[in-house]
């Protein structure tokens, strides 16, 4: 059970992130709710927390008929079972199915799928074939065998499914990068010397301390270029994002990851300036609050710092945690946003 004050705080918010991990009970009127119940808050001395709607039955409270502390863990059943038929279909299923399976109607549960994953069925069926197109294409080395290994039922199907998703070409995601043109610079900031790379469609690298080296690493076929003239527009918006942190959805990014690195990415960009989440949070908010060591990697795989902000992910009892660049420059960024 995490402290009063943490699950008080998280009430006041009306956080769905902490649906299921706790209720809080009103021992005034003798009822129990989920944090995000939008009832009008009680007073704090009238408020007790449960980790369970089992504690607080067993303490004498009854359910909140307009929230319904309870099914949170019924929602959390029906999405793990619609998880597994995602997974073991290996292709998107047909929403009305889904939904029949698990006894809700197909919008309801549209929008139970969708706040615990971050991502609707459909979507996310999209996203674990294109993870598997990305491992079948490192691992066959022929586009072909790859597309029809990750599930494909022809090409036309994986271009289509992976558009904006992979970046690169397929053959290029295969091959490091063969045929990709990658423009970059190292900058001088606040921060110290900041690398930026990007492809045609966006940023694919932003870190501290790194030079040329680090995308040879990464990308070792590609053809890498020193500045360039339409680079350079896009260089001076990372710069002025990063010595003035706030909203960087302006900045087109080309990243990749797993399905589930990908969720925790789009909550870190959630985030709003100046307010940070611990990893538990993170986790909880992608739909899955026991994988918070899960969420923390994929918090440190994120390979554009700052636009996809995992420095506002601190520990749990405030700490700063770890940061892939120093905690000197995770501590100056969070004191910027915070002014």
């Amino acid at each position: 059970m995490m402290p009063d004050e943490e699950c008080w705080n998280a009430a006041l918010a009306r956080d769905r992130t902490y649906d299921g991990r706790f209720v809080s009970g009103v021992m005034s009127t003798g009822i129990y709710c989920r944090p995000s119940c939008p009832a009008r808050h009680p007073k704090r001395e009238n408020v007790r927390f449960f980790a369970t709607g089992a504690e607080a039955r067993a303490a004498g409270l009854r359910p909140c008929k307009r929230c319904s502390p309870d099914d949170v863990s019924r929602d959390e059943r029906a999405v793990l079972s619609a998880i597994a038929a995602i997974k073991q279909a290996g292709q998107p299923l047909a929403l009305a199915a889904l939904a029949d399976e698990t006894g809700y109607s197909p919008s309801h549960f549209q929008r139970v799928f969708t706040r615990h994953t971050g991502m609707s069925p459909a979507a996310y069926a999209r996203a674990l074939m294109s993870e598997k197109a990305a491992q079948a294409l490192t691992d066959e080395g022929r586009v072909t065998e790859a597309i029809y290994a990750a599930g494909y039922s022809a090409p036309s199907r994986f271009y289509e499914g992976t558009q904006g998703r992979l970046g690169m070409m397929p053959s290029a995601w295969a091959n490091g990068g063969k045929g990709a043109t990658i423009h970059w610079a190292v900058v001088a900031t606040s921060l110290g010397s900041m690398l930026v790379a990007a492809t045609g469609k966006g940023v694919c690298r932003l870190s501290f301390n790194e030079g040329r080296e680090a995308l040879e690493e990464r990308f070792p076929k590609a053809d890498l270029v020193e500045g360039g003239a339409g680079f350079a527009a896009l260089l001076a918006q990372v710069v002025a994002a990063v010595e003035a942190p706030g909203d960087f959805a302006h900045i087109p990014l080309d990243v990749k990851g797993t399905a589930f690195q990908e969720a925790v990415w789009r909550e870190l960009q959630r985030i709003p300036k100046g307010e940070t989440r611990t990893y538990a949070q993170l986790a909880a908010a992608v739909g899955k609050p026991k994988a918070v060591r899960a969420a923390g990697s994929a918090n440190g795989a994120n390979n554009v710092a700052v636009l996809i902000p995992c420095h506002r992910v601190i520990r749990t009892g405030g700490g700063l945690g770890g940061y892939a660049y120093g905690l000197e420059i995770k501590r100056t960024l969070l004191e910027k946003e915070a002014k």
